[in-house]
């Protein structure tokens, strides 16, 4: 019986390892978005920078990803440019908030994480 929990556990651990590295834009973006969600509220440094850094991630891997609105665009062509440069914009914020957050400055890093709200809008209009 333990050994069979055991391989049912490992079994559960690797597909979800899997899964995380296979994710797609739409998860990445609830990714983000929850992060985001923490990002605001909490007043734990060490957790807004874990926040911070899990939606670097999921942003960075987005770029892998192509919106249902291009889906029949070319790979690299303009509006796949204009898609991964919104997320360029978006991991420079998230770097210059941590920076903010690495130096002790919480609220300043959450004043400049609330205009992630403004990128995301925008790049929302364009793409989603």
């Amino acid at each position: 019986m333990r050994k069979t929990l055991k391989v049912l556990a490992m079994l559960t651990l690797l597909g979800a390892s899997s899964w995380a590295i296979a994710a797609d834009l739409a998860d990445d973006m609830d990714r983000l978005s929850a992060n985001y969600k923490t990002v605001l509220k909490t007043n734990s440094v060490d957790t807004f920078k874990q926040s911070l850094q899990n939606m670097r991630d999921a942003a960075t891997d987005s770029m892998k990803g192509t919106p249902p609105k291009l889906k029949n665009k070319a790979p690299d062509g303009p509006e796949m440019q204009e898609f991964r440069k919104g997320i360029n914009t978006l991991i420079g914020q998230i770097d210059l908030s941590m920076e903010l957050a690495n130096q002790g400055k919480l609220e300043d890093a959450r004043k400049l994480a609330r205009e992630f709200k403004q990128t995301r809008d925008t790049n929302h209009k364009k793409f989603r």
